[in-house]
């Protein structure tokens, strides 16, 4: 998903947040105006990364406490959440939402996360129509393969992730389950320890793209990783990072996530944190 030049100056605007150096954000200004065509938002917030770590010698901000913070918010409604699924009459579907509103916790998009707020869009949360055309087309293909990849996206929704894996693997036992997570710490996004921490190692194997990387660049990816990726039968991408990266490369794939930022409002031409689900390719 290309960089608008709205979107770029978004970006340069949360650089300019973090730090007022003015050699750091010459540098950041540089890599957004030589931006390629391909170049997406998730691979331009690595770049900074990388420059910010060159210029001062440690990342911008420590996510570590936020991070456990909203898995144990999470984790404190899991029995609730699993409830209100065993209870719903098509519990999986219910999981993929459910699972979808944990997109919210997300401090790249946000200028701010509210438990509140997520504990209202918890309550809320429904399939559309749109949404159930498009699970009949999940069902159907999940029903006919062998392996299944989520492409996971935030710490907390991660949680409601595992409660929708597990349904998954009770109705359709015969995939076989990757989660792929962030290979080293970024933003709130869940790496390998975050996704022991909450037990998805329980009901997936567990692989990471390698990088400090907010979504999943396919020449980026480790080589078995992308044999795991080319070779899932569904593909299930996490959050708007994931969209970016993932999208318009005639691959086919499941997207979920909720719209945050006016790039995704005006794209889809909904109120703020509505919740998306399509198919692609």
């Amino acid at each position: 998903m290309y960089i608008t030049e709205k979107c770029a100056q978004c970006l340069y605007t949360k650089q300019e947040e973090t730090t007022k150096d003015p050699g750091y954000l010459q540098e950041v200004r540089t890599l957004l105006d030589r931006r390629r065509k391909e170049d997406t938002a998730p691979y331009m917030v690595y770049l900074f990364d990388q420059a910010y770590r060159r210029r001062f010698g440690t990342g911008s901000v420590s996510y570590a406490g936020i991070k456990k913070q909203f898995n144990d918010l999470a984790l404190s409604l899991e029995e609730e959440a699993r409830t209100r699924i065993l209870a719903a009459s098509d519990p999986l579907l219910e999981s993929i939402v459910l699972a979808r509103v944990g997109n919210y916790i997300d401090f790249g998009t946000l200028a701010g996360v509210n438990a509140d707020t997520f504990s209202g869009l918890f309550a809320d949360a429904k399939a559309s129509d749109a949404d159930r055309r498009t699970y009949q087309s999940f069902l159907r293909q999940c029903e006919k393969g062998k392996t299944f990849l989520l492409a996971a996206d935030n710490c907390g929704e991660i949680v409601f992730d595992r409660l929708m894996l597990e349904q998954l693997r009770d109705r359709f036992p015969q995939l076989e389950r990757y989660v792929l997570v962030r290979g080293k710490e970024v933003l709130n996004d869940a790496t390998p320890e975050d996704a022991a921490y909450v037990g998805l190692d329980r009901v997936a194997h567990i692989i990471s793209n390698g990088e400090a990387l907010a979504g999943t660049i396919y020449e980026m990816l480790p080589p078995d990783v992308r044999r795991i990726l080319d070779q899932a039968d569904v593909v299930l991408s996490k959050g708007q990072g994931n969209y970016e990266s993932l999208s318009r490369q005639g691959r086919h794939a499941f997207y979920a996530f909720l719209c945050k930022c006016d790039l995704f409002t005006e794209r889809y031409q909904v109120p703020r944190f509505t919740g998306i689900f399509i198919e692609e390719g």
